[in-house]
């Protein structure tokens, strides 16, 4: 099955920034339940989309979406931060997939599937990175799809979020080279749901300050196998790792991307699935360079700032990103 905009849209940033975050709300068409066995987002516009998510909307949300959508002039709205409806958590995302440079059609191990159920809708949330360029996209999905009735085990994603607090190098005196300065610019350029999360990052990961090295440890409540993992940085990212129970005498690590490459960002299957159970712990370390803006087309022009979770391209993030199957 094909999903993907009505019509093209062109995409302008919202804000004094160079990015927009738009959320379309397509009908795949679902009248029976479904399983999405492979997911192949094909983006119209390689160049300027940074990335895509494809979010579920259950039967019982799909009229409080419409008029979500509704409420917004021309195709979609914007939703810097998530989808704009609400829903889901950091331990259940409702996440159907996700693309971002370097990936491919993902196609699931052959005893999963992600549910789809009828009546269903799917909110595809496009990034597009107006540096790189404009003009109208036609981005779309290519969803295979499997019966709701076959036996497979759902899997679900759990999200790790980790602070970044990237301040300016030693020696460099530049107005957003303040931190109180770069989160109000973040705030100004994406809204307060983002400009919170630097301060929320740094109280739920008991943040170290500032550092080019951050981490974040969370906690397992429900048991769960482990069964892929993916890590996602912006262009200042250097490496990135996700362990399992780190300390401990049953440790892994589960995710080891040595040398950050934005342009391979395709989820990898676990080689032995990795069963958790209450107590455990899942922890993402990222590191970031500041450096890197002194080679990197996207930063030409651009003053050194101290760099603060954010949705720009020339923002950071740091995410850890675990698929897993409950009992």
């Amino acid at each position: 099955m094909d999903v993907g905009l009505s019509e093209p849209y062109t995409p302008k940033a919202p804000t004094t920034g160079t990015d927009d975050y738009r959320c379309f709300l397509l009908d795949p068409g679902v009248k029976q339940d479904k399983f999405v066995t492979g997911i192949d987002v094909v983006p119209d516009r390689p160049e300027i989309v940074h990335h895509v998510i494809l979010f579920r909307v259950p039967s019982d949300g799909v009229k409080a979406a419409m008029t979500h959508d509704a409420a917004t002039p021309g195709q979609g709205w914007t939703c810097f931060g998530g989808s704009g409806l609400g829903g889901g958590s950091l331990d259940n995302a409702p996440w159907i997939g996700a693309w971002a440079p370097g990936g491919g059609e993902r196609v699931l191990a052959g005893d999963l599937g992600i549910p789809l159920e009828a009546g269903s809708r799917i909110v595809m949330q496009v990034h597009y990175n107006l540096l790189a360029g404009d003009g109208a996209d036609e981005s779309k999905a290519r969803l295979r799809l499997a019966a709701g009735t076959k036996k497979l085990e759902a899997l679900e994603t759990i999200l790790i979020p980790g602070p970044v607090e990237l301040p300016c190098r030693a020696g460099v005196e530049e107005p957003l080279c303040d931190r109180k300065a770069a989160l109000a610019d973040v705030r100004a350029r994406f809204g307060n749901i983002t400009g919170q999360t630097a301060d929320f990052l740094n109280f739920m990961c008991q943040g170290t300050g500032p550092s080019p090295r951050q981490s974040c440890t969370r906690m397992i409540t429900e048991k769960a196998t482990i069964r892929a993992v993916a890590g996602h940085m912006h262009l200042l990212g250097r490496k990135i790792t996700i362990e399992f129970n780190p300390g401990r005498a049953d440790a892994r690590t589960v995710l080891d991307v040595p040398i950050w490459d934005f342009d391979n960002q395709g989820s990898r299957p676990v080689d032995k699935p990795i069963k958790m159970v209450p107590g455990d712990e899942l922890r993402v370390t990222c590191e970031h360079d500041q450096a890197l803006r002194d080679v990197l087309p996207a930063f030409e022009g651009q003053p050194e700032r101290y760099v603060l979770w954010g949705e720009g391209t020339t923002d950071e993030m740091c995410l850890g990103i675990v698929l897993v199957t409950r009992p």
